[in-house]
């Protein structure tokens, strides 16, 4: 067999297999609970989602205010998000995708958006007009991520 034909198909069977557990080809679907009562979406016969990017101004935790039971996804307490469903069955398990939180210093005034107990944070892009400097407009502390001084921006959470 020549270099070249062994290139090719090494070529092929690795595209074939990236294809086949790209998260990409995973189901996506929003799901809101509305007026903050717990809502379910229908997930078929997947039991597990990931959150890929937080909607509502409203916390996203996983087990508090989303998750998943016998009935499919719920989403409780004012949680708008989108979410991965399923991906490719027995399949390598992919590392979960960051959470996107939202945090937006209303009036000016300093905001604190929970995260959980999650604490690799890291700024992903700034929303509002007014500016987003680490340490004096923005931050993270024991609360959550803190903004401040009219500072939106979007967080990746993991």
């Amino acid at each position: 067999m020549t270099r070249t034909v062994r290139f090719l198909i090494t070529a092929a069977f690795a595209l074939v297999t990236a294809f086949a557990v790209s998260p990409a080809h995973a189901q996506r679907i929003t799901c809101s609970s509305n007026d903050n009562r717990r809502n379910w979406c229908d997930i078929g016969r997947a039991r597990d989602a990931q959150i890929v990017r937080q909607i509502s101004g409203s916390a996203c935790i996983r087990d508090n205010t989303w998750g998943v039971d016998r009935r499919g996804l719920w989403v409780d307490k004012g949680c708008r998000a989108e979410f991965v469903i399923g991906g490719r069955p027995g399949g390598p398990p992919q590392p979960p995708p960051p959470q996107v939180v939202t945090c937006s210093s209303n009036n000016g005034r300093r905001n604190w958006c929970d995260v959980g107990r999650r604490r690799d944070i890291r700024f992903s892009r700034q929303i509002s007009g007014a500016a987003c400097i680490q340490g004096r407009t923005w931050g993270t502390d024991r609360r959550g991520i803190w903004v401040d001084g009219g500072c939106r921006a979007e967080f990746f959470v993991r």
